[in-house]
């Protein structure tokens, strides 16, 4: 099957070798690379399926800018809630794109774990089984796939799941040891099954590889952007510093500025979110301990 990838950073660069095992892949992002599969946007367009990887802050954008449906399907990989108004990104891709041409992601997946052949299982979510099991096939022998109808779950889990990787970080960074950072990730689980439950979510999303199975991963390791923000922060730099050194982006920073204003207007307890948000708002992360322990 031929496939393009929108997004040549180390994520795209990842799935574009993985899926390169069973299928023609080409590629193309906003900065030229010098690989024999690097294309023009156009090329890669008129490709039948398509991947994306672009952020979720700049993907409203993009879309408004390059994108033109002709029947594509479309797998979504990457993770966030758009910072400016709260949406989901199945709710964005849903003004370009039918919800049965549409498909997401998730699960634990580091980009050099994957360009290293290591094994490791996948969810493609879809409001269409016929979708997601379309995409299930294209995945290489070391990458176990299931499908899910949850695309909300999954959306939230994938999500969610940042900004506890940043509350890890700090707990880190503080040194407050494994039994705090234990505690910190279970309690990450229940706060984003709460959060998701409010959009009906279900709740074997969280307890399986979208949800618990990403946390852990994203939740316990330096690989990952966000817990470095995280450990950045417990050494009292700024975010713009932070993002700055790491040279990516971190969806974390934008996903809790999203959950801030949605706990806001629909009167959510999300305390752990809470406390990220203020964090990167300046707040001492010793304080933020401290209330969280006390309240």
């Amino acid at each position: 099957m031929k496939i393009g990838i929108i997004g040549a950073g180390k994520w795209g660069e990842a799935l574009a070798f993985a899926l390169s095992d069973k299928n023609e892949v080409i590629i193309t992002s906003k900065t030229s690379r010098d690989w024999d599969n690097f294309k023009p946007l156009d090329e890669v367009l008129a490709c039948p399926y398509l991947i994306i990887t672009v952020p979720a802050q700049q993907i409203a954008q993009w879309l408004a800018e390059h994108f033109r449906f002709s029947g594509q399907k479309i797998l979504v990989a990457s993770k966030g809630i758009e910072a400016s108004s709260g949406r989901f990104l199945n709710e964005i891709y849903a003004q370009y794109v039918p919800l049965d041409n549409l498909a997401f992601l998730s699960g634990p997946s580091f980009a050099v774990e994957v360009m290293a052949s290591l094994p490791t299982a996948v969810v493609i979510n879809a409001h269409s089984t016929t979708t997601a099991l379309e995409f299930a096939t294209f995945f290489p022998r070391f990458i176990r796939t299931y499908t899910s109808t949850d695309v909300i779950g999954a959306e939230i889990a994938g999500a969610y799941k940042n900004v506890i990787a940043i509350a890890a970080g700090i707990c880190a960074g503080l040194g407050l040891g494994n039994n705090a950072s234990a505690a910190l990730i279970a309690r990450g689980l229940v706060e984003m099954q709460r959060f998701g439950k409010t959009y009906g979510a279900n709740d074997e999303t969280f307890l399986g590889l979208s949800g618990a199975g990403d946390l852990f991963l994203t939740a316990s390791s330096s690989m990952s952007r966000n817990y470095r923000v995280g450990l950045g922060l417990a050494e009292g730099k700024t975010k713009e510093v932070i993002c700055a050194a790491i040279g990516e982006v971190s969806e974390g920073i934008g996903t809790a500025y999203a959950l801030h204003e949605i706990a806001l207007t629909r009167g959510i307890y999300l305390p752990i979110a809470a406390e990220v948000y203020a964090i990167l708002e300046g707040k001492l992360p010793q304080e933020s301990l401290r209330d969280l322990i006390e309240h």
